[in-house]
């Protein structure tokens, strides 16, 4: 097996070419982004032994998300046996994402979804004595209150879909004003959490992270594994609405996902934030970072 920085598989036919068509031109995935995704860390070791994290945890946020949509998802047993053959054929050392993808499939000629994946390798695993990742970041807002999607359940709300087209906007947008990522903002005055990640927030001996339901967030599953391993250590953890202004005075500020763990955020806005170096490696240590 050779070293290569992107695997596709498709349900159906296995892995394929990277350079090999997956998708037809009518696929409501690509037309009207009418699917969902969701992605899981890849961790491979020198030998090019690769190990899905909570592979499990991310296929039922995929079913949840699938089943929000009302599309229907193939069993889980289906995509284990993708997600063995894909990694058979990985073998790139360090860090990579596993992306799950499932669409509603043909608009013309019906024939039930469409479900792939890829694995794309994203840089060498992180040293556990090394520095803590870290980035700048800018609020934007969101447009809509902290309660929005409390009784909209049409506007999907913690489902993971695939138009990320306003995600993508603002990371731009962040670029544009001189800073790596992006926490998204309520009209009512509270954080949300960030186009790919969630928030979380160190205050004394408390972590906090914005609830889930009215909010519209999706649950980010490396928040939870942070929160439960945290509790075990003597935190105080919880789930609730944060002012904008709560985030300048934290005593730490991180930007969370599957794929690239906590990320300790330097400034925000341009103005300089606390970053406790041990509290960040305790923390990602949490995360199994």
């Amino acid at each position: 097996m050779s070293e290569v920085p992107h695997l596709v598989a498709v349900l159906g036919r296995g892995v394929v070419s990277p350079d090999d068509p997956v998708v037809t031109a009518d696929d409501l995935g690509l037309t009207r982004g009418d699917g969902c995704f969701d992605s899981a860390r890849v961790v491979t070791d020198p030998s090019g032994t690769a190990q899905i994290v909570d592979l499990d945890d991310h296929l039922d946020r995929l079913a949840a998300s699938a089943g929000a949509l009302d599309i229907a998802i193939p069993p889980h047993d289906a995509w284990r046996s993708l997600v063995s053959e894909a990694v058979a054929a990985w073998s790139t050392p360090g860090e990579a994402v596993l992306k799950l993808m499932l669409t509603r499939g043909r608009e013309w000629r019906p024939a039930g979804p469409t479900a792939l994946l890829t694995i794309t390798h994203r840089a060498p695993s992180p040293t556990p004595t090394g520095p803590p990742r870290t980035i700048t970041a800018v609020t934007l807002t969101r447009g809509h209150p902290s309660d929005a999607f409390t009784d909209a359940p049409w506007l999907l709300g913690g489902v993971k879909t695939l138009s990320y087209v306003v995600n993508a906007a603002a990371t731009r947008e962040a670029k544009r004003r001189g800073a790596d990522d992006v926490i998204f903002t309520t009209t009512d005055g509270f954080a949300l959490d960030g186009p790919t990640s969630g928030l979380l927030l160190a205050r004394g001996r408390t972590l906090l992270s914005t609830p889930t339901g009215g909010t519209g967030i999706l649950e980010s599953l490396t928040v939870a594994a942070i929160m439960d391993a945290a509790r075990a250590d003597g935190f105080e953890t919880r789930f609730e609405l944060i002012p904008v202004e709560d985030l300048y005075a934290a005593d730490a500020l991180w930007l969370v996902s599957s794929g690239r763990g906590p990320v300790l955020i330097t400034t925000l806005d341009a103005r300089p934030l606390r970053t406790d170096t041990a509290l960040a490696t305790a923390i990602a240590r949490y995360a199994g970072f």
